[in-house]
């Protein structure tokens, strides 16, 4: 199973794109403080980015604003790829299912 969720704020306004095979889709930064303070007693954050898809991405541009609270499903996605110095490196997408705003 491969599900991901966490609550968050988002940090830039989504901007609706297009893909070279004409879906629609949208990528957002969401930062979500840890629920545990580092060793100086602060709540530190976490910028993630979410690509959204299709009618997710329609909607959600449509609606989203800065400093917006959403809470998100979705499911995450490992890749492989050749840096510049000839090694092989794994990253990591995580691709929104659901967005559902929580407020401000």
């Amino acid at each position: 199973m491969n599900i991901v969720a966490f609550v968050g704020t988002i940090v830039n306004t989504p901007i609706l794109r297009e893909s070279n095979i004409g879906n629609k889709y949208a990528i957002m930064d969401i930062c979500v403080k840890r629920p545990f303070p580092n060793s100086n007693g602060i709540f530190e954050d976490d910028v993630f980015s979410v690509t959204l898809w299709k009618g997710i991405a329609q909607t959600t541009t449509d609606i989203a604003k800065i400093g917006d609270c959403v809470a998100i499903k979705g499911r995450i996605q490992s890749h492989t790829y050749e840096g510049s110095d000839g090694v092989e490196h794994r990253a990591y997408d995580l691709f929104a299912e659901q967005v559902s705003f929580l407020g401000k």
